[in-house]
């Protein structure tokens, strides 16, 4: 039987480190100047924070 709190509780986690990365990506983007890449990660960002 699949527990759907258990995926629930999968996909939060999943979802709470990909923000995580993207916002460490963002820094560092941000830090070198490479606006191309700041803005493909912050759309990414808005995808992710729905």
């Amino acid at each position: 039987m699949i527990n759907t709190q258990n995926i629930e509780s999968a996909r939060q986690a999943h979802r709470t480190t990909v923000l995580k990365t993207l916002e460490h990506r963002l820094e560092v983007a941000k830090s070198k100047g490479q606006n191309t890449l700041i803005a493909q990660l912050e759309a990414e960002k808005s995808y992710y924070s729905k």
